[in-house]
């Protein structure tokens, strides 16, 4: 297709936009590790769309805490597209209904082009507002009917939709942040320590999401308390050959620190939330995913200011509050300790109405003045609430372990 190897990838990766947009095949281009002026300004997404009945580009740029949504002519679209990749984004992701090319640009500026077929169903006609949800992973996996998710013959079993929709959500999440991190252009196995896997669903989700649509070496563990489990996961991960993957009776307590890129844990009771945060920290991980689900620690502590005292008078606003500050001061010790943070709803994977996930990506250090500003911002508000300690300060302040450069599970 291309018989002049003068022929650049930059080029090369704008004519196959072009043949998507062209075939109607193009499910979204992700442009990540942005390098430019903007602050807070994490990653683009650009999805196809009608307006008026002409083409359009939709772009989506996700900051810190909003996005902001502009509609380009398709033209116009392109020629900016053009202009972004290289001197904002380091990396664009395009993903079709054929085939993911990545197009990558090494820290001095030179161009890569990757290409590999589609691991996953996209959904046809992605000109629409209305086209079916894309999905991170196809029902045909293997271990979802291992872990009876499908039946079979492949197909979904109706009980299990919800928890169908919360892997694919999960991966969803992944994903961005595996983008958003130095794990997508970083040679060699991603290492990867799963806190309270449970029946292993995520647990295999993330080492199926490596292993099979990023194409990567994954060594993965779950860890979780139950031996049961341990022993129903570990049995599936044997009978499907899946190398890299293994599951570890114990907790957050029983793993010493070693290196790691991407620390999972989700549902941690109170502290243990805590507990996982630090070890991510101190094992140097790229990504951490956190979903805590109680916070009983900061509740007791808390001394209602005056004018807040009409409000939390009521048990159930001051657990909402008590919620918030637990969650926030985590979210800005991870930002002081270097790491790009969020704090979003998660789609529930315990049958609840609401679940909050903690996302915090590495990034290469945060300047002496930022995280100064960070921990000034922490003692005020310990000080408004009368807070004397919150453990996931605690444990961080405290001299970090030596980390073991292999591996350190469970035996």
């Amino acid at each position: 297709m291309y018989p002049n190897s003068e022929v650049s990838p930059v080029d090369r990766f704008f004519d196959l936009l072009q043949a998507s947009l062209a075939a109607g095949t193009l499910a979204k281009l992700v442009l990540g590790k942005y390098h430019g002026e903007e602050p807070d300004l994490q990653r683009l997404t650009v999805r196809p769309l009608a307006l008026r009945g002409e083409p359009h580009l939709s772009f989506v740029s996700t900051y810190r805490t909003r996005d902001v949504t502009k509609n380009h002519p398709l033209d116009d679209g392109l020629a900016l597209l053009r202009g972004l990749a290289g001197p904002a984004f380091g990396h664009v992701h395009l993903l079709t209904t054929d085939e993911d090319v990545q197009l990558l640009f090494s820290r001095k500026g030179k161009p890569g082009l990757v290409r590999r077929p589609a691991q996953h169903a996209r959904a046809a006609g992605a000109a629409a507002h209305d086209r079916e949800k894309h999905r991170f992973l196809a029902l045909d996996r293997p271990f979802l009917r291992a872990l009876g998710v499908t039946d079979a013959q492949g197909q979904l079993v109706p009980a299990m939709s919800r928890k169908w929709k919360q892997i694919n959500k999960f991966v969803e999440v992944l994903d961005h942040a595996f983008d958003d991190s130095t794990l997508a252009r970083r040679e060699g196995p991603v290492r990867v320590l799963d806190f309270g896997a449970g029946k292993g669903y995520l647990t295999f989700a993330v080492h199926d999401y490596l292993s099979h649509t990023r194409g990567r070496a994954a060594d993965v563990h779950g860890i979780e308390l139950r031996q049961d489990m341990v022993q129903l996961c570990e049995g599936a991960a044997r009978r499907l050959g899946l190398a890299g993957l293994h599951f570890h009776q114990g907790d957050v307590g029983s793993v010493q620190p070693a290196p790691v890129d991407v620390m999972i844990a989700l549902h941690a009771c109170d502290t243990a939330t805590d507990h996982a945060l630090h070890h991510g920290v101190v094992a140097g991980a790229s990504v951490i995913l956190s979903a805590p689900c109680c916070h009983k620690q900061i509740r007791p502590q808390m001394k209602s200011p005056s004018l807040l005292q009409p409000m939390l008078q009521h048990g159930i606003h001051l657990g909402q509050q008590a919620e918030m500050v637990t969650d926030s001061l985590r979210a800005l010790l991870l930002e002081a300790h270097g790491y790009a943070t969020q704090v979003f709803e998660f789609v529930s994977l315990e049958h609840t109405s609401k679940n909050k996930m903690i996302l915090a990506v590495k990034r290469p250090g945060v300047s002496p003045s930022r995280a100064e500003a960070l921990r000034a911002q922490i003692r005020e508000i310990k000080a408004f609430y009368g807070i004397a300690e919150h453990c996931l300060e605690t444990l961080l302040d405290a001299p970090a372990p030596q980390a073991s450069p292999s591996a350190a599970v469970p035996a």
